[in-house]
């Protein structure tokens, strides 16, 4: 076999040496954005707030909704207890 069989063609060559460039911008756009990410300083997304603010309110709301859905059950019970008692009276007369 003839050295020039064994070495790879200049296309591979030129082909890897070029993944490898587009690789080597790849790592360092990721340095930048990753630089860029800790530059913020952990600063919590301005969305955060609004969306502590909104759980808050949906908390209260809930909050609200099963109080109010207590009363009723409790308003309920009575109305039963009444409708029975009168049930029973009437069955007595």
């Amino acid at each position: 076999m003839s050295k020039e069989q064994t070495r790879p063609s200049e296309s591979l060559v030129q082909e890897l040496l070029s993944e490898r460039r587009d690789l080597k911008v790849a790592v360092e756009r990721l340095k930048i954005e990753l630089e860029d990410a800790r530059a913020g300083g952990g600063a919590p997304d301005p969305r955060f707030k609004d969306l502590q603010e909104e759980i808050e309110r949906l908390r209260y709301q809930l909050a609200s909704v099963r109080a109010e859905a207590t009363r009723l059950r409790e308003e309920r019970d009575e109305l039963k207890a009444g409708i029975e008692k009168a049930l029973d009276q009437l069955d007595e007369e």
